[in-house]
């Protein structure tokens, strides 16, 4: 199944953002030949009006076109693809096998995108069951026994299914591949390629992905037939506009950076916020610490069961916490609405991880804040940063105490207005009137703001928190530790662990095996992994030593290749 993409792209190209014509400006849902249970679900869930990806992509997918988007994050690329899957299923489904297959790189995107599948096509009966590490394989072999339209995966565990008899994919008329790049990067290229190989010919293949790495474009090319290109760029800003997500950052020293978060989530007052985190130990740590300050705060990170972490986005969803302190497991896949602010409690190591992070906020229109404590040494990886995303990230001091007291005062004279102009006053007006014939009416309305900020904000006791300034990083030396490598920021710090794992090259084992189920079933990444030996009977992997323990579990619960096998750190030779 190969075509050429180029040419497709060249015949077929669409208008980026921004540039589509004053007919695609105007479209609605109703204008995609979308089906009237789908609209009817649109509106009860509050869309309006489609965004450029949806616009360029629902009709063609709709009249079965194969496609290639490229759309970074937060651009409404779930719904562009959901909607036609759940238009192209018949109405007749008396069959329990699937007719779509979805492929994703994490968990936490699997389960987002089965809920807006469940979402979109409740009044069509739209039967969805997501698989992937983490969750117990029994209970996934239930869900597919029962019947399913559309199965939403990720390779590894999807493999998995698959050599186990489960999933069967010989009825697929419809695969989409869900942020493609970032599979690729987690070493599911070989996963992806027997997966492909076990649909029919004649399907529908869609691609989605933010960039288009020269592998992945090969891998279109085998698999999309006559594919439209489309391109949404990321939306620039006009002068004048503001733009979508502002991105701020606060020079602080380690040791005042949890006072420093208290201060700026003080100022910003936001309406939910997540705080991004290297290590689940400073997760747990900031939780606590923040909880302790009076935030309501909760920790998510790979340590914790799907079940803890299904509970605690309930609570940030139904608005009993404000703040969600995690690690990057969470970077991708969340789409919480009132979500206004994303910290990032360190620098992040990679400047895709920055990016990630903050497309968290300002999703499908809404507008948001990207706030980064920055430590004096971390210039360097700052202006990378701003080279990545094409857009200035402003440095700013630390609110002052001055700034706090000023900002309080202002929610203070908020509230009073808001209760001036919708409660009812009339039964304090005898207290009023009474103190007006003793004490100016001047007088009265201070002492009245004074024991409604008092009552709400406390005591004024902050300290200041000590100014420092960004001074330039020295060069790291290449070569120290790691083989010879460039040593690389590593979750849990920079020591390593290697790993036994009981299969290797009779078992017909590959490093992409090994890199997929790691990064498929905890929350590494594929480049989070080192040096991999493959001998006859087994393998020895290097993780991250912080992330050790998680692995051996993880992996001791999944398979490798289809089967069950022994992980254990590495023992000392004699």
């Amino acid at each position: 199944m190969t075509s050429d993409v180029g040419t497709a792209a060249a015949r077929d190209e669409r208008p980026a953002a921004g540039l589509a014509d004053e007919q695609d400006e105007t479209a609605t849902f109703a204008d995609l030949g979308l089906r009237p249970e789908l609209l009817a679900a649109l509106t009860r869930l509050g869309y309006e009006e489609p965004t450029p990806i949806q616009r360029e992509a629902v009709p063609p997918m709709v009249a079965g076109r194969d496609l290639l988007g490229q759309a970074a994050t937060g651009t409404g690329k779930t719904a562009a693809y959901a909607l036609p899957v759940l238009q192209r299923l018949p109405d007749e489904r008396p069959g329990g096998d699937p007719l779509a297959l979805v492929l994703v790189p994490t968990r936490e995107l699997a389960i987002q995108v089965s809920e807006a599948l469940h979402r979109y096509g409740r009044d069509l009966g739209a039967r969805v069951v997501p698989v992937y590490g983490g969750q117990p394989i029994p209970r996934q072999l239930r869900a597919l026994a029962t019947g399913v339209d559309v199965v939403v995966a990720t390779p590894g565990r999807a493999l998995d299914l698959l050599q186990r008899g489960s999933l069967h994919l010989g009825g697929v008329a419809t695969v989409v591949l869900d942020e493609a790049d970032e599979m690729l990067d987690m070493g599911f290229a070989e996963d992806l390629e027997a997966l492909l190989a076990e649909v029919p010919e004649e399907r529908q293949t869609v691609l989605f992905s933010a960039t288009m790495p020269r592998r992945l474009d090969s891998m279109a090319r085998r698999h999309l037939r006559d594919p439209l290109r489309i391109q949404v760029a990321r939306e620039v800003p006009t002068e004048g506009q503001t733009p979508r997500v502002r991105q701020t950052a606060f020079v602080v020293a380690r040791a005042a950076k949890p006072a420093a978060l208290g201060r700026v989530l003080d100022v910003e007052s936001p309406t939910a916020a997540i705080v991004f985190c290297r290590t689940r130990d400073e997760v747990d740590d900031l939780t606590e610490t923040l909880n302790g300050r009076g935030y309501r705060a909760e920790a998510l990170h790979g340590g914790m069961s799907q079940e803890q972490r299904d509970r605690v986005m309930g609570r940030l969803r139904g608005g009993t916490a404000e703040l969600l302190v995690a690690t990057d497991v969470a970077a991708r896949g969340l789409d919480v609405e009132q979500l206004t602010h994303v910290v990032n409690y360190d620098v992040p190591a990679a400047a895709e991880t920055y990016v990630h992070r903050i497309g968290r906020v300002g999703r499908a229109g809404r507008e948001g804040v990207a706030i980064t404590l920055v430590e004096p040494r971390a210039h360097r990886m700052l202006k990378t940063i701003e080279r990545v995303t094409g857009a200035p990230i402003h440095v700013e001091r630390v609110p002052t105490v001055a700034d706090l007291r000023a900002r309080r005062l202002e929610l203070t004279r908020a509230a009073l207005r808001e209760s001036l102009l919708g409660d009812d006053l009339e039964r304090f007006r005898a207290v009023v009137e009474t103190l007006t014939d003793e004490f100016d009416v001047m007088e009265v309305a201070l002492a009245a703001v004074k024991l409604a900020h008092e009552a709400t904000n406390g005591p004024d006791d902050d300290e200041e928190i000590p100014e420092v300034a960004l001074r330039l990083e020295r060069p790291q030396r290449e070569g120290n530790g790691d083989r010879g490598r460039p040593s690389r920021p590593r979750p849990g710090g920079g020591d390593t662990a290697r790993l036994f794992i009981g299969a290797g090259r009779s078992a017909g084992v590959r490093p992409g095996d090994l890199v997929g189920a790691i990064a498929g079933e905890t929350e590494l990444r594929g480049r989070d992994v080192g040096s991999i030996e493959i001998a006859e009977r087994f393998s020895l992997v290097e993780v991250p030593a912080g992330s050790a323990e998680e692995v051996i579990t993880a992996l001791r619960a999944s398979t490798v290749k289809g089967r069950k096998v022994t992980v254990r750190r590495e023992r000392p030779r004699p």
